[in-house]
């Protein structure tokens, strides 16, 4: 019997196996000719009396009418510091490029209509709100804030669970995010249609990065994601036990949505936890909505928070 067990398990795997290369060789076979332009190297190897040539090839990046503060811009010694390390770091953007490319092939292949977009990469003002922007069929990259979490830049001027996104690793799940939120759904004023709004977000990670981590995609420190994955059955506990999931007070979103040092439980475990608990409990529902249900991906970003949880059949692991 054990033999067959096993047997058998090796066969359920063995056709996972064969359905995830199948799509990823049809993923391989998809189209992407991607134009990035390199408006952060444009810039500051630019000098005063060019400024206004860029100007006319980048019209979009001068909303002023005068070139005098971008020109105080490009002889700013701190930020010309900012773009040596951008450069140090990503001289040859090539890599990822190709990264992105095939980012998009498996945009691509679950939405066949959408653009390629022309990606600019910048300087920009460390706005950590706005790493990356996404509209229509453009891509920006902050690149400023991809240095890596210790950098000198960000030590005193960011916290640790800010400044812990600020990794290479963190470009192309940034770049989901940003994508997705032309396709999800708004979310209602409740706590779980927030958390299903964001679990919706990860879901896309899930599809469009099937070989990034799970901590790179929700943007976790390893540990902290296996925190989530151990606590998972009491996280969810405390959620129904509080009786939140319906609850519209605001200050759930600060609580488990927001990008904070902790989740706010008001126990000891306050400070074992990572922020952001409720993002991870509202991609755990949206898988298991997925895996119960014969549902289109477009339909399911469509969805309704309290469809998606009542037809999820959603247990925590443990």
């Amino acid at each position: 019997m054990r033999n067959l067990l096993t047997f058998l398990g090796l066969i359920v795997i063995l056709a996972s196996c064969d359905k995830k290369s199948k799509i990823e060789k049809e993923v391989e076979e998809i189209p992407v000719n991607m134009q990035v332009h390199r408006f952060d190297k444009a810039f500051f190897e630019a000098s005063p009396e060019t400024m206004q040539d860029l100007r006319y090839e980048y019209p979009f990046f001068f909303p002023d009418s005068s070139n005098a503060p971008y020109i105080e811009r490009l002889k700013d010694p701190l930020w010309r510091d900012v773009y040596t390390e951008v450069d140090k770091k990503y001289s040859d953007f090539s890599g990822e490029r190709q990264k992105i490319e095939d980012l998009f092939r498996h945009i691509k292949y679950y939405f066949p209509q959408a653009k390629t977009p022309v990606v600019y990469t910048v300087v920009g003002t460390m706005d950590h709100g706005n790493k990356v922007l996404f509209a229509k069929d453009t891509l920006i990259v902050s690149l400023e804030l991809y240095l890596g979490k210790n950098h000198k830049f960000y030590t005193g001027e960011f916290p640790e669970y800010i400044r812990q996104n600020f990794e290479q690793s963190q470009i192309l799940p940034d770049i989901v995010s940003a994508w997705s939120q032309y396709k999800i759904r708004p979310p209602d004023n409740t706590f779980l249609g927030q958390m299903l709004y964001f679990g919706k977000q990860l879901y896309l990670k899930d599809l469009f990065l099937p070989n990034e981590a799970g901590a790179d995609k929700i943007g976790y420190l390893p540990g902290q994601y296996a925190w989530c994955e151990e606590n998972e059955g009491y996280i969810w506990s405390y959620f129904i036990e509080s009786k939140v999931l319906y609850d519209t007070d605001q200050k759930l979103f600060e609580r488990f949505l927001a990008q904070a040092p902790f989740s706010k439980f008001y126990l000891e475990i306050d400070n074992e936890s990572p922020g952001r608990v409720g993002q991870y409990i509202g991609w755990q529902i949206v898988k298991s909505y997925m895996e119960n249900n014969e549902v289109a991906l477009a339909d399911m970003l469509k969805t309704d928070a309290r469809t998606i949880f009542e037809k999820s059949k959603y247990k925590p692991k443990k």
